[in-house]
């Protein structure tokens, strides 16, 4: 009991001796902060810095902060007291900060440093905005969890808000920034409320200044920013407006007098009445930009915008008003050249094409010095002779009146020769395939031409994205070299066709096909290089079957090597066909049966040509076919036999597109000519009497066809391309006595991939015509007073077809190629010359939009209207209008 006792006693006296000792430490450093005097600052050194309220912030960081240090000497009171406090507001890592005399021994002193951390941020959410309008938001803002929450950070999220939204044209956008507190992970979380308004417009643009050059011109350069219409005219209106008379308007019903009408024609109809009226601000910046650069073009080169004003008209709409400078016009009138050795004054001069007493034009000489579109320029004419150190400087030297003298001062260098060409991003297709693509080669003399080029050929292997395709040009001037750095990003353009569909006659036809255009045949022993396939020379090889039971069956192979050999670019290609199909379909018991069959096989050589140019390829090929009819009525003019073709066909092909999936310049032209041996020179039989079978057992014609598309960009981005097109075709015979046979004439109409089995079966020639029906337009079909039935042959001998498509890209991605258009075309076809017309045409218009994903090829959907009557077999006065549905690239 007395040892539980002393226990107690001794623990009490314990705590007691504690607490006095809190109590007295307390006390002396009151005590020491008492005893400081702030009229007589006394010196002394810092013996130990303790900091206390931290949660988070890391003791030693807040110390270092401060600028304090153990060991330093200090006066207090004195400026390094207020200095370390003002340091540690500056940062905002804490929202309170006290800094405190702990005590004092001697020269002695301890701090003691108190703070209170600012809260954290936990979460933050939006209202009064869509979940598209928020997810573009948040990559704006640079708000993350955990960051401290201060009064700059408020601040700066209200106005990345705002900005997000004024640039959207949401002029008015009001933003409310609340802190509620989290109380379940100690924080803030943060609620944005945004209310965007409506989208501010523009109700009218005003230029003052502008002597020479009338408002509705300025107002077409900006692209962005239009004024709305200040009439509410319907179209139709508009198109009478232009052509009535002052009078006439007078006495009508239009509530806006006739001048009225004019000028808002003149301000508005030439502009585009349909582009968006909304402000933006980055858009107006750069319009302004725009409107500077066209009194620039037209030799007032003095011109700026002196002010400019945006301001309410209303509560949704705004007035701009700017007022210009226009200055005096300028025109050329001495053009000097120095430095040039290589190329004389008058060789210089011509290609600028800039004559004295020409308008000033800056932006012309720029384009006619460094980069014309349009035709050569001085830069192309030096780089492509090897020049790539070749510097050109244009200055003004003297100006007099309103003419002025532009020296071209020229630094032309030596020739740079290529030393080292390296390619990066590769991962799938081997080096060699694209260095024999290559116009860039080590040793050879620099070109620019070659540059383009290059890109041109890397972009049409289809290997690549041609968008992500780059050349680096890293110049040595000090031995006259250059390295050549080339990147491509990897695109798969590798196919597979599964699918099915209901084929008329035929029922139910699956399809299965698969297409490897960077295929190796070298790399099917390396199972590395296999993706799923054996991957990375650039072959092609293809394989598809199409089957309906016993009733229709299809099998193709076909193989390519663009560069056979691997040295030049010489290509093989070799195809397999074997086709059966039988009728009535799906019996397959009776030897009445109707059948076909056909087998063939192609070899062909191409090469790329270096004359006239390096666009142009020249192909060869040998074909044999072997028809086998049994029983078989289609129109041929026999049932039964057998019947071969033996085929020479030599094209001629250019080809300087820029992309095959979406075409933006350049064009593709070819020609081709297909020939039979002449068998009727030496087949000794009556052409006249004999049995169709025996007329048709050996095949003969010549076959020309021709095919042109041109790509015009319409547009500095190269996105809205007009593409112009135009097709002929023209079977003729060796003799009279022979004639023109049934086989591969021209079925013309619809969706160009149509017109039965048969027409793939017997080679014949399918040319599309949007808005009219597949075949609908190909002789005896379309003329009422023949058929195939009295022996008239189906199919045209010649055939014309003109095109123009306009179109504009959803997305050119690696993933898929989409696009929209409107189209219109026309073309005819015949079964005789003496009836050929070429300005005789059916014509159709309509719109559509075409798919493509490498794993499914190009796929076309197209409504189109026929405007002229087609009888078809006698039904329908007028064709229409047409869907049509397409798959595969095609030619015509």
């Amino acid at each position: 009991m007395k040892k539980v006792l002393f226990l107690v006693i001794l623990l009490g006296f314990t705590v007691d001796t504690w607490a006095q000792f809190r109590r007295n430490r307390e006390r002396s450093g009151t005590a020491a902060e008492n005893n400081l005097n702030y009229a007589n600052p006394a010196e002394y050194t810092i013996a130990g810095i303790e900091v206390t309220g931290l949660n988070v912030l890391d003791k030693n960081a807040m110390v270092s902060l401060t600028g304090l240090k153990v060991g330093d000497k200090i006066k207090i009171p004195g400026d390094a007291i207020t200095t370390a406090i003002r340091s540690l507001w500056k940062h905002g890592l804490v929202g309170d900060v006290t800094i405190k005399v702990d005590r004092i021994e001697g020269d002695n002193v301890y701090l003691n440093i108190v703070l209170a951390e600012r809260p954290r941020l936990t979460s933050f959410y939006f209202t009064g905005i869509s979940k598209s309008q928020e997810s573009g938001l948040k990559e704006d803002l640079t708000l993350i969890r955990g960051k401290i929450v201060n009064d700059a950070m408020v601040r700066n999220t209200e106005l990345a808000v705002k900005k997000y939204f004024v640039k959207k044209g949401f002029l008015n956008t009001e933003v409310k920034i609340t802190q509620d507190a989290d109380t379940l992970r100690d924080g803030i979380i943060m609620k944005i409320a945004v209310n965007p308004k409506s989208k501010v417009k523009i109700n009218h643009i005003a230029f003052t200044g502008n002597e020479h050059i009338d408002d509705a011109k300025l107002k077409k350069k900006m692209k962005g920013t239009h004024e709305r219409p200040r009439f509410a005219l319907h179209r139709t209106l508009l198109k009478e407006i232009a052509n009535i008379k002052p009078k006439e308007f007078m006495d009508s019903s239009y509530k806006v007098s006739w001048k009225e009408a004019k000028e808002f024609l003149n301000d508005n109809v030439k502009l585009n009445i349909f582009s968006s009226s909304k402000f933006i601000q980055t858009d107006y910046e750069d319009d302004k930009k725009a409107v500077v650069a066209y009194f620039n073009t037209k030799g007032y080169r003095d011109a700026e915008i002196v002010t400019d004003t945006v301001y309410a008209h209303d509560g949704r709409t705004i007035d701009i008003d700017l007022h210009v400078y226009e200055g005096p016009k300028y025109y050329f009138r001495n053009i000097i050249w120095t430095g040039n050795y290589i190329y004389t004054d008058k060789q210089l001069g011509a290609v600028l094409g800039i004559s004295k007493g020409d308008v000033y034009n800056k932006e012309l000489i720029d384009k006619k010095l460094q980069f014309n579109p349009k035709g050569m320029d001085i830069s192309g004419l030096y780089m492509d002779d090897g020049y790539l150190f070749f510097r050109i400087n244009p200055v003004e030297v003297a100006v007099e009146g309103d003419s002025i003298d532009v020296e071209m001062r020229i630094f032309e260098g030596e020739q740079a020769t290529i030393n080292e060409v390296t390619i990066a991003g590769n991962e799938r297709t081997s080096d060699h395939v694209i260095r024999r693509e290559l116009s860039t080669i080590p040793g050879q003399k620099f070109r620019r031409s070659d540059i383009i080029r290059t890109q041109q050929k890397l972009g049409q292997l289809g290997y690549f994205a041609p968008d992500k395709i780059g050349q680096n040009l890293v110049p040595n001037p000090a031995n006259g070299t250059v390295d050549v750095q080339w990147t491509v990003e990897e695109q798969s353009n590798d196919q597979v066709e599964l699918s099915g569909g209901w084929g008329g006659y035929y029922g139910f036809v699956g399809t299965l096909g698969l297409t490897f255009n960077n295929f190796s045949l070298r790399n099917i022993p390396h199972f590395e290089h296999w993706r799923p396939l054996p991957v990375g020379d650039g072959q092609r090889l293809s394989l598809r079957a199409q089957a309906n039971g016993r009733s229709f069956q299809s099998y193709s192979f076909s193989f390519t090597e663009p560069w056979l050999g691997g040295r030049k670019p010489h290509s093989l290609s070799v195809s397999f066909n074997s086709s059966f199909q039988r009728y009535p379909y799906g019996i397959t018991t009776s030897d009445n049966d109707s059948r076909l069959q056909v087998h063939s096989v192609t070899v062909g050589l191409g090469r790329l040509l270096e004359w006239p140019d390096n666009y142009f390829t020249l192909t060869n090929s040998v074909s044999y076919l072997r028809y086998i009819l049994q029983n078989w009525n289609s129109g041929l003019g026999y049932t039964d036999g057998v019947s071969n073709s033996f085929t020479f066909n030599t094209t001629l092909a250019r080809n300087s597109i820029d992309n095959p999936m979406y075409p933006a310049q350049g064009s593709s032209i070819s020609l081709s000519v297909t020939l039979t041996p002449p068998f009727s020179l030496w087949r000794d039989i009556n052409y006249a009497t004999v049995d169709a079978a025996e007329k048709y057992k050996w095949i003969e014609y010549h076959k020309w066809m021709f095919d042109a598309k041109y790509y015009l960009p319409l547009d500095n981005k190269k996105k809205l391309v007009l593409e112009a097109k135009a097709h002929f075709g023209f079977i003729g015979k060796y003799t009279t006595k022979a004639g023109i046979g049934p086989f591969e004439r021209f079925y013309l109409g619809g969706d160009g991939l149509a017109g039965g089995f048969n027409s793939f079966l017997l080679g014949q020639e399918v040319i599309g015509l949007r808005g009219y029906q597949n075949n609908s337009i190909t002789p005896p079909y379309y003329d009422q007073s023949l058929n195939s039935g009295q022996g008239v042959l189906a199919g045209g001998i010649v055939y014309d077809k003109l095109g123009l498509e306009l179109r504009y890209p959803v997305t050119t991605g690696n993933a898929a190629t989409i696009y929209g258009f409107v189209f219109t075309e026309a073309g005819n076809n015949w079964n005789n010359y003496d009836d050929f017309n070429p300005f005789n045409l059916y014509k159709s218009a309509g719109f559509g939009a075409r798919i493509f994903m490498p794993a499914f090829g190009l796929i076309g959907l197209n409504w189109g209207y026929g405007f002229d009557p087609v009888p078809l077999n006698g039904r329908g006065p007028v064709s229409g209008s047409q869907f049509h549905f397409t798959i595969g690239q095609q030619l015509r």
